[in-house]
């Protein structure tokens, strides 16, 4: 078969698989819509404004936000998942991503089927804090003082279903304790009620615990990290005191829709690992309570799977799945 024989049939089959001959080694060519399934202002759509613009300055088109808030990220997730896949949606969210299948009797995706991975650009774990009229000091004083107490103890959260809750619900399964939740619309009502004395343990987020432990008026026993975070460095993690897998972090996934050619999930993740590696970048994932991490498709698909697995356990001994929405 001659050159130019050879030329037509590589063009043929690029026009049948339906990918145009110049679409993945050129990406990006125009625009690209970055869908954030939350409200503006909150902590994913932050950092994603923060990825958008180092992407816009590395790869030379614009990437641009559309916020679709409501139904704990149902609402842009789906809208994402409907979207074509050519490379130019991709979808910036967070756990609830692999919470919210298990914990509601229906949600308009799938997160196995209808998503590319492509990255986990930071994580950010729970903290365990409580009122300092709490006696307890560590994680086993304070199992104990509730073993001793067991209707005197509850736990705030930023609402059902939430990693922090979640949190919580599995320090609770896996200790035998007696603890009621008690959730929050938010973060800071959380931790409010439990800095007033009302709800005397919190389970909640870094970022927004963080102020109030180093002003006194919380006491941090505990973060559900692997290793001791940076933003409270004398807190021991749950498993230095001797509680394993009580790991719980908050993530940010990046994904595209299914069938998003390959070449493209790669060059978005490759670009993804090498931004959240800048120390200016770290700086300010750093500032908003954020670790950066930096995986590859193949380890955020893993990483997904896994945290569906652990999650969907918990809610199911923990009976936390709603029947309705």
């Amino acid at each position: 078969m001659g050159g130019q024989a050879r030329a037509v049939l590589f063009a043929v089959v690029l026009l049948a698989s339906g990918i145009p001959a110049a679409a993945q080694s050129d990406y990006p060519t125009r625009p690209v819509r970055i869908v954030v399934p939350f409200a503006p202002g909150g902590v994913v759509d932050v950092m994603a404004r923060l990825l958008s613009q180092r992407l816009t300055g590395d790869l030379g088109k614009n990437f641009y936000l559309q916020n679709f808030g409501g139904a704990g990220g149902d609402i842009g997730t789906r809208n994402a998942a409907a979207s074509a896949n050519d490379g130019y949606t991709i979808l910036i969210t967070s756990s609830s991503f692999v919470v919210n299948p298990s914990l509601h009797a229906k949600v308009p995706y799938d997160p196995i089927k209808d998503f590319e991975p492509i990255s986990i650009a930071a994580s950010s774990p729970d903290v365990l804090v409580v009122n300092p009229s709490v006696p307890a000091k560590n994680v086993h004083e304070l199992v104990d003082a509730i073993l001793n107490n067991p209707d005197r103890y509850s736990f705030a959260s930023a609402g059902i279903g939430t990693t922090p809750h979640l949190s919580g619900e599995l320090f609770r399964l896996s200790t035998g304790i007696k603890l009621v939740h008690v959730p929050f619309p938010g973060a800071g009502p959380a931790l409010e009620a439990t800095a007033g004395g009302h709800t005397p343990i919190a389970f909640s987020s870094l970022p927004a615990a963080v102020p109030l432990v180093k002003g006194g008026s919380l006491r941090a026993l505990a973060t559900t990290s692997p290793t001791r975070v940076d933003a409270l460095p004398d807190v021991p993690t749950m498993a230095e005191q001797g509680f394993p897998g009580q790991e719980a972090e908050t993530l940010v996934f990046i994904l595209a829709p299914a069938g998003t050619p390959a070449e493209i999930a790669n060059t978005l993740s490759a670009e993804i690992r090498k931004i959240v590696g800048m120390p200016e970048v770290k700086a300010q994932f750093d500032a908003l309570g954020f670790t950066p991490v930096g995986t590859t498709p193949e380890e955020t698909s893993q990483r997904i799977k896994q945290e569906i697995a652990k999650w969907a356990k918990v809610i199911t001994d923990a009976n936390l799945r709603q029947t309705a929405d």
